[in-house]
């Protein structure tokens, strides 16, 4: 036998116990993926709660900037835009944090709150009107001034006139000029043996043609409306009684109206005709005196007079 022949041989088993260990490398992955969910829903929350002022201001704050380049104010990475009062302030750190401030929602006690009255509100109110109402008093009161002024310049150019026109000069007694609150009043008045119309006419004669001429030039040249009025005696009118001083005092006061038109006055100035028979006497202690017949022609205002 050989020598080998004796050798024992061994079988060696190897039995594996327990599990493999894997490693933590799932960990971190999952760590990053949900410090990646938190920054995404910070992100969204951050869209919704801010408005397009202040996520400007956040891309602007992330925006690159170089390191050597020092801003500050309205310069900085901002731009001077916050998201409240004190949203760019430098941190702890030295380094500018951003602060976002959401308001809580109003209570019902707020709610009450706003909804009561401002105390300085009508206080404020009343101090505006009052100055409007003083503002609108001077202007008006400047307007009634003008006014004034150019009915005394058309007053004087009415004397001036019949002066220089001696086929007129004979009429100056015929007319009466005065300033009344309604405006300036020119009345054309019939004197004894001297009337502006024929009896019982509606048709003006000469003389108060020519005068209601003289008129016109200078009313012309003047913006106010007019209104005229034909006024007659107390005299029963002769001619029965489907005619009477009522309709004789309106066509009068139609033919003046007419008269002045032809004379070169425009007819849209013509606010209001009107007769009043005998109810308006300029004499009322001899409602039969001739002068209780005239044509009246007034240069309307446009602005009343202080105090009236």
């Amino acid at each position: 036998m050989a020598a080998g022949a004796n050798q024992t041989i061994i079988i060696k088993k190897i039995k594996k116990g327990g599990h493999a260990h894997h490693g933590g490398a799932w960990k971190v992955a999952y760590a990053d993926f949900v410090t990646a969910m938190m920054a995404f829903f910070l992100l969204l929350w951050l869209l919704n709660a801010t408005t397009e002022d202040q996520r400007k201001g956040i891309s602007d704050y992330f925006s690159p900037a170089a390191v050597s380049r020092s801003t500050s104010g309205s310069g900085g990475m901002l731009g001077g835009k916050t998201l409240v009062i004190d949203g760019n302030r430098p941190g702890a750190q030295g380094v500018q944090s951003l602060v976002v401030s959401v308001a809580p929602p109003p209570t019902g006690e707020d709610e009450e709150q706003d909804k009561r009255p401002d105390p300085e509100a009508p206080r404020q109110d009343k101090g505006a009107m009052e100055q409007k109402a003083a503002t609108d008093q001077d202007v008006a009161k400047r307007v009634a001034e003008k006014e004034q002024e150019s009915f005394k310049q058309a007053e004087a150019a009415l004397k001036q006139a019949l002066q220089e026109t001696p086929q007129l000069q004979e009429l100056a007694k015929n007319l009466i000029i005065d300033n009344t609150p309604e405006g300036l009043r020119i009345q054309l008045i019939d004197q004894d043996q001297q009337s502006m119309f024929p009896s019982g006419s509606a048709t003006p004669n000469d003389k108060a043609k020519n005068l209601t001429g003289l008129i016109a030039k200078v009313v012309a040249k003047l913006p106010n409306k007019l209104s005229v009025s034909g006024h007659t005696d107390s005299t029963p009118f002769r001619f029965g009684n489907t005619y009477g001083n009522w309709e004789l005092s309106t066509d009068r006061a139609n033919a003046s109206r007419r008269a002045l038109m032809e004379a070169g006055v425009d007819a849209k100035r013509f606010r209001l005709v009107t007769g009043q028979a005998d109810q308006q006497p300029l004499l009322v202690a001899d409602p039969f005196h001739p002068s209780n017949r005239r044509i009246s022609i007034v240069l309307l205002r446009d602005a009343p007079l202080a105090g009236k």
